[in-house]
């Protein structure tokens, strides 16, 4: 059997093995971002002053204030917008129109960007209460387990609403 053969029979695995891979653009997206931020924000301009504003609590330390958020909301938004291209192109290889996955694409990205922008500050604070590490390496975490959160969110979305196969597509496989 063809490799070629194997990923046309198994299309949905083969699908979760390409998000899964190429997922890791965004990620290293968000780490750059994560690092650039954290040297620029929270080490350089030093942003620390509490920040709080609806469900984001960045009030402790360990949160790295208004430094820290800044820092998160920038890496996320850059890799939701990353992730939306690598998904509609090289994983789903979609045929869904631009304006019809996008705006799907950006009530998940919300979603998503809200959850990451509110769990790194717990996540952050635990990592350095708890084992001492400084604020490069706990955003890093904060960010590792932003990403595993997203998966579990993301994959099942994006394959069955946001970019589906079409009728058109579909069909013709059948044949």
């Amino acid at each position: 059997m063809s490799f070629k053969t194997w990923t046309e029979e198994h299309k949905t695995l083969w699908q979760f093995i390409k998000f899964n891979v190429l997922s890791n653009i965004s990620t290293i997206t968000r780490f750059v971002c994560t690092w650039v931020g954290t040297a620029i924000f929270i080490n350089g301009m030093q942003l620390n002053g509490p920040f709080k504003f609806w469900l984001f609590d960045y009030t402790t330390a360990g949160s790295n204030y208004l430094g820290g958020f800044i820092t998160f909301l920038i890496a996320e938004v850059l890799a939701q917008v990353v992730n939306f291209f690598v998904q509609m192109f090289w994983v789903f290889d979609s045929d869904t129109s631009f304006k019809d996955a996008a705006w799907k694409y950006a009530l998940l990205a919300v979603l998503i960007v809200v959850v990451n922008l509110i769990l790194p500050s717990y996540v952050t604070a635990f990592c350095q209460s708890t084992f001492g590490w400084d604020a490069g390496l706990s955003g890093t975490v904060a960010s590792a387990v932003n990403t595993l959160a997203a998966v579990v969110v993301s994959f099942p979305l994006l394959k069955f609403w946001i970019m589906p196969d079409s009728k058109d597509k579909k069909a013709d496989k059948a044949e």
